[in-house]
């Protein structure tokens, strides 16, 4: 990966974390890793349930939107994640997993797309 693609998607997680904010989450962790991989951003929502937040960002819809490059692969390997993390700090209640997906076009304003319960 690139730095300007490191810078971009950085760019993505800090929006998405200011959006998610913004509707009442609460942000408990941030690149949260283990020895099976990274997970973006996990919050609970207003109600209480857990999600497991995966954030997309793309500069143009040339290979697909962000959400369409979650696949059923990356759902397992995130469903993984959130056990592991699970296992570090318990929750009880539901867990879902939410895509956030992020346009940065040239010019103009992001757009942010939040797709909740696409997976567990």
């Amino acid at each position: 990966m690139t730095r300007h693609n490191k810078a971009v998607g950085a760019y993505g997680e800090r929006l998405a974390r200011g959006f998610l904010t913004e509707k009442g989450y609460e942000v408990l962790a941030q690149n949260w890793s283990c020895r099976h991989g990274e997970i973006d951003i996990i919050a609970r929502d207003p109600a209480g349930d857990l999600a497991v937040v995966e954030v997309k960002t793309r500069r143009t819809d040339a290979c697909g939107s962000g959400a369409e490059a979650v696949t059923a692969a990356k759902l397992a390997r995130l469903r993984r994640l959130g056990a592991a993390w699970l296992g570090e700090h318990p929750h009880r209640g539901r867990i879902r997993i939410d895509v956030v997906s992020i346009m940065l076009p040239l010019r103009g304003t992001p757009t942010i797309e939040h797709l909740i319960g696409v997976g567990w």
